[in-house]
């Protein structure tokens, strides 16, 4: 797998000459929709496969392999009829194995939403280990909203996907509420009535495991937090049952805010089969433009996290979007969502130059609008996403989780399968 960088001029069929691979192949692995106009700073994933190379005057192994990017090993392994690498011979024709990169085997989880499109999903669900319906809303009394999540179910366990219970302290038509989840975690009563209503849903639905997702917990019901996930434990373990719990992106074990404080990593951690760090929204919709997952950021909270949480349990969340901010910033405005392949398509429209923060591993651009406003917007592409998993591979954690997977991005999954075997749990 090869990762290339559009230059100006640069086409598909001249990216595929230099490459050796055939030009179909870039547009077809890549979705391009207009494959006759590229973007300058644009990132193209390159599967190369084997090729056959015709042997030219002058040549040696070496000098074929320096050509090709590959080891002179690889190029014996692939072409055992060479017998004498000194004495190869004009016109005889040789394999040229690709360029592979292997990190291992990974965990592999996305979040989806119920009205997900059932295409979408299909094309998903090979890349993944565990899918995490998002979401059954926690009531005051202990009871729970219900949603339509039977469909993506079943077809998560057609392709041996494990499907997860997601609930979360999202308050009915609003968002995560700090006083929802105090009145439950306060309550011995409502959190025994809770987990028989989540393992009645588990049982008649056929889910795999929980995924507890509680945010903007206030500071004081920490203790009481840990304690309702040790209870969780306890009850659906036995039971058969996997535990995940999403956590937000701490830096240190004290670190002050609503977001981060009643979420304990080491309790998580211990108690927990595997912790999903919530790493993206450095750049979220009110704040000023930046990348959503920078990578530098990212790498100090795996600084923290690998020394309180044992490294295989966590699961480093990855977004699968990106923000559009109007400019000159202004506190309190809001940016739009953009998917990423949105957004190289909104740079192909403005004939915009997409550049790339070697800090964030992240790309951007700015364009003006019709009415004259000027816009930044950040996103992801190849290179982001085999930054994340390199990073993975270089902390061996167990794997990935993907916020969300309703958008389709192509790149992603070429990515993912060139490097890392998705491990399937069913």
């Amino acid at each position: 797998m090869r990762i290339h960088v559009v230059r100006p001029g640069e086409s598909v069929y001249s990216i595929a000459r230099l490459y050796d691979v055939p030009s179909q192949r870039i547009i077809s692995d890549n979705e391009l929709s207009d494959p006759g106009q590229l973007v300058p700073g644009q990132a193209l994933v390159i599967l190369e496969g084997t090729r056959r190379y015709t042997v030219r005057p002058g040549d040696s192994v070496f000098r074929i392999a320096r050509r090709y990017d590959v080891s002179v090993a690889e190029i014996l392994e692939a072409n055992p009829d060479i017998t004498d690498p000194a004495a190869l011979q004009v016109g005889q024709e040789i394999n040229i194995p690709p360029r592979e990169i292997s990190f291992g085997e990974i965990l592999v989880n996305g979040y989806a939403f119920p009205g997900i499109d059932r295409g979408m999903l299909e094309r998903t669900l090979p890349s993944l280990s565990f899918l995490s319906i998002f979401s059954y809303e926690v009531r005051p009394d202990g009871s729970l909203g219900d949603i339509n999540d039977e469909p993506l179910i079943q077809a998560a366990r057609a392709a041996r996907v494990a499907p997860f219970m997601v609930i979360t302290n999202i308050e009915e038509g609003g968002s995560f509420s700090s006083d929802l989840a105090s009145t439950i975690l306060n309550n011995e009563q409502l959190q025994d009535t809770l987990i028989e209503n989540v393992l009645r849903v588990m049982r008649q639905k056929n889910y795999y495991g929980l995924d507890i997702d509680f945010e903007y917990l206030y500071p004081r019901d920490r203790e009481n937090y840990n304690n309702f996930v040790r209870k969780v434990a306890a009850r659906i373990r036995p039971l058969g049952y996997s535990l995940t719990t999403a956590l937000a992106p701490k830096i240190s074990g004290d670190q002050p805010g609503l977001l981060y404080e009643a979420h304990d990593y080491p309790v998580h951690g211990a108690l927990a089969d595997h912790v999903i760090l919530m790493t993206y929204e450095w750049g979220y919709t009110y704040s000023p433009p930046r990348a959503v997952a920078p990578l530098n950021e990212v790498r100090r909270v795996l600084n923290y996290a690998v020394t309180v949480i044992p490294r295989r349990k966590i699961l480093m969340g990855i977004p699968n979007y990106g923000y559009n901010w109007t400019l000159p910033f202004v506190e309190g405005s809001a940016a739009s969502t953009i998917s990423n392949t949105a957004a190289v398509e909104l740079a192909k429209r403005e004939g915009a130059f997409i550049q790339f923060d070697p800090v964030a591993q992240a790309p951007w651009f700015r364009y003006y609008d019709s009415n004259g406003r000027l816009h930044e917007v950040w996103f992801s592409d190849a290179r982001s996403i085999y930054a994340s998993l390199a990073l993975v591979n270089e902390y061996r954690l167990g794997g990935i989780s993907l916020w969300t997977i309703g958008r389709y991005s192509p790149q992603y999954y070429l990515v993912l399968n060139a490097v890392f075997n998705v491990r399937k749990v069913l």
